[in-house]
């Protein structure tokens, strides 16, 4: 999944405003207590930091 793809699909989720927001400051412990931009940061593929945002947060299936 791009960068690009996983972004839109976090705003798509969150709203555009609190995507960013959300993915600075929610600590996942899925993500090995990290944010998503930590993740992202330390080499996660972004698809699979997509998934744990789909579990964790309930993401409905038409969205994933």
């Amino acid at each position: 999944m791009r960068l690009t793809v996983f972004w839109q699909r976090m705003a798509d989720h969150f709203g555009a405003g609190y995507a960013d927001t959300f993915a600075r400051d929610h600590v996942m412990s899925e993500l090995g207590g990290r944010t998503v931009h930590e993740a992202l940061n330390a080499g996660w593929a972004a698809r699979d930091v997509w998934r744990v945002v789909c579990v964790t947060m309930d993401v409905p299936d038409e969205r994933r």
